[in-house]
């Protein structure tokens, strides 16, 4: 198995996140051997050095062991996220996020504008920006850049800063949301991200985008959030063919 030389990663993060999924996975389970750096070397076809950085990286993360004379250990099983499921409608976005506990850390809060085309609404005087971290048992998840009407932030904006924006905002001003709509797209994380996300630059990135309008078809709550490639769960009925009768 070759890894792509012309990926601007460094050959042993490459490694070292294959590595890291395997144990994530239960592939390589916690006290097992894992293969040799010569191994290692020859399934994604590098030098033994580039394998051995790999290992030591993951070593340093305390998920691998070496023991003298015996070979190297997984030491730990690596954390897991709960996925986060894609639901449809909003009533549901509330009621997952209503049924979840997450650590909430705020990056970057300021005044700015939503960055919206004239496709999604009509855009208010102000708003309030705050820039995100939402993790569960201590893992981040998701980096969450979203975007309030100024006129609702200031009906409570020690709950809009402490909790989740959503069920505040339905519980605070539920007859403003007019129409709610988003947009689920695939991309890869870029710097700034990926370290707010723990995982390597350009890892694969599931990307929402929610816009909620009142009666007039103002913007009153925009949201970029990109989430873990690893904690999103798509999952949908497609219900069945019908039986063709043979007789």
């Amino acid at each position: 198995m070759s890894r792509a030389s012309s990926s601007p990663i460094p050959l042993y993060l490459q490694i070292a996140d294959s590595l890291r999924d395997r144990i994530a996975r239960g592939v390589w389970q916690q006290g097992e051997i894992i293969p040799t750096l010569e191994q290692i070397a020859d399934e994604f076809d590098v030098a033994r050095v580039t394998a051995r950085q790999a290992v030591q990286l993951l070593m340093s993360e305390g998920a691998l062991t070496p023991q003298r004379g015996r070979g190297t250990f997984v030491s730990a099983t690596a954390p897991t996220l709960k996925p986060v499921q894609v639901v449809t409608t909003l009533a549901a976005l509330v009621e997952m996020y209503q049924a979840t506990t997450q650590q909430l850390l705020t990056v970057e809060e300021n005044r700015r504008r939503p960055p919206i085309t004239t496709a999604d609404g009509v855009l208010a005087e102000h708003y309030v920006h705050m820039k995100r971290v939402h993790s569960s048992d201590g893992l981040p998840y998701c980096v969450i850049s979203l975007y309030l009407e100024d006129k609702i932030f200031s009906m409570s904006p020690d709950r809009f800063r402490e909790e989740l924006a959503i069920p505040t905002l339905v519980e605070l001003s539920p007859r403003s949301i007019a129409k709610a709509r988003q947009t689920l797209t695939i991309g890869s994380a870029d710097a700034e991200t990926a370290r707010l996300l723990r995982v390597p630059t350009d890892s694969p990135v599931a990307r929402v985008q929610r816009v909620f309008n009142d009666l007039e078809n103002v913007v009153i709550y925009y949201a970029d959030v990109v989430y873990r490639g690893d904690a999103v769960k798509v999952e949908m009925d497609l219900g069945s063919l019908p039986v063709k009768n043979s007789s």
